[in-house]
């Protein structure tokens, strides 16, 4: 009993040490099922992140999240008024929000990186480092996979653990920026990868189902039927001799049957099975998972979506796939990067204006509705058109033949008055009936 139990000690901590070299992870470590970030499926399928986004389809919809949410300008603001507000340059954290989250990364790559996870784990952290008095200096991306969260039960405060070959780091709520996809406690997001593995494990089976055909030279529902029962010398013999025609280099090649053998076809072929379909399918299906409209990643089957519905394609996009995401990211800056005295004041905001930019023609109608109902200055215009702002262009006006209904006939054409010595003024001749020049 005692072997058996060293035995069985030895082999957990071999299999722990193989396991913490090529993931991090141990076998009993809790982050085990968030690595594998899905499980089982009823195809067969193991679903985790580092499979499923093997899939063409999950990887577009999170390229497509990720490249479009980093390159959104975001930026910090200050409240001036209650209606009105201005970027806040001067704070510390303007600059790493929009352009230098930290030495090694660029804002467009940290944010990529962070939303990126979000999309697959269903959360991103990083690591808030400060200075001496307490201002953030930077913001380090770290992997959700290897992230442990918990409460305190002392403090009730929250607890991070970030494991990674063999090391464990502790950090406190102060020292996390945390953004959170859907959830159900509120304290982690689900995966879409780990929610809907069943999807996607069918996807997978495709898939594989799709290249195995390929590798077997679309013949994998054929096979060879023998007059009678073969030695193994001769087994051995047909085997080499169909080698010749195995594989999808091969695929084409007529075979030379002898001695009565025959071809026979068994099951479905991938037509009759519906293989191209179903593929289809997986793709709509999964980006519904996602919130992605299939044409967003280019899949045009079926689509009308370009041309004259590109404009309304982006504000869908907008509102609906990018708008919830922005706001989490906004609100999580918030509550995680600014103290309770600067929320009072300062808050984070992504310029969408880029997204919602119309055609050539769109954009002057626009500017022109604005320029002449007072509601756009020349520089204002010229700012959107990112053009450098011109001398008095920062004066509201509006068209002068805009009177209320009430002053209609009001402003007729009034006579001419000419100023005369003594401040008096004098009559206009054709209004008093003069004819001609009456100093002549």
């Amino acid at each position: 009993m005692k072997l058996r139990t060293a035995f069985n000690g030895l082999l957990t901590k071999a299999a722990n040490a193989m396991a913490l070299s090529v993931t991090g992870v141990s076998l009993t470590d809790l982050r085990l099922g968030a690595f594998l970030a899905g499980g089982p499926t009823n195809s067969g399928q193991l679903v985790t992140v580092d499979t499923a986004i093997q899939l063409d389809t999950v990887w577009a919809c999170i390229r497509l999240l990720s490249e479009t949410i980093s390159s959104l300008p975001l930026k910090l603001y200050e409240r001036q008024t209650e209606n009105t507000s201005s970027a806040a340059r001067s704070h510390p954290l303007f600059a790493i929000l929009y352009d230098r989250p930290n030495a090694d990364m660029t804002g467009v790559e940290f944010w990529g990186c962070m939303i990126a996870s979000l999309m697959a784990w269903g959360n991103c952290f990083a690591q808030i480092r400060r200075n001496g008095v307490g201002q953030i200096i930077a913001l380090n991306p770290l992997r959700p996979d290897r992230m442990t969260v918990r409460r305190d039960p002392e403090t009730g405060g929250l607890v991070y653990t970030y494991a990674w070959q063999q090391q464990y780091l502790t950090l406190t709520e102060d020292e996390i920026f945390h953004i959170k996809g859907f959830s159900f406690d509120g304290l982690m997001g689900l995966s879409p990868i780990t929610v809907g593995r069943q999807s996607l494990g069918s996807a997978m089976a495709a898939e594989e189902t799709a290249g195995k055909t390929y590798r077997n030279g679309l013949l994998t529902q054929t096979y060879i039927k023998a007059p009678a029962y073969l030695t193994d010398e001769q087994r051995r013999m047909a085997k080499a001799s169909l080698q010749d025609y195995a594989g999808a280099i091969n695929a084409g090649k007529t075979p030379l049957l002898e001695g009565g053998w025959s071809v026979e076809n068994i099951g479905l072929d991938p037509e009759d099975a519906q293989l191209l379909q179903t593929r289809a399918f997986n793709v709509q299906t999964i980006c519904r998972w996602f919130g992605v409209q299939p044409v967003m990643i280019g899949s045009m089957e079926k689509s009308t979506a370009w041309g004259s519905g590109l404009e309304q394609m982006n504000l869908w996009f907008l509102q609906y796939g990018l708008m919830p995401w922005l706001v989490r990211i906004e609100q999580a800056i918030s509550r995680c990067l600014l103290s309770p005295a600067d929320r009072m004041t300062y808050f984070a905001k992504h310029n969408v204006d880029a997204l919602l930019r119309a055609d050539t023609a769109g954009r002057t109608a626009f500017y022109i509705a604005g320029r002449q109902n007072g509601w756009f200055t020349a520089n204002e215009v010229r700012e959107k058109e990112e053009m450098a702002p011109m001398p008095g262009g920062d004066v509201l006006t509006v068209q002068s033949q805009m009177i209320p209904l009430a002053d209609v006939g009001k402003n007729a054409v009034q006579p001419t008055l000419k100023p005369v010595p003594g401040g008096q003024p004098s009559p206009d001749p054709a209004s008093s009936g003069i004819i001609g020049d009456p100093d002549v």
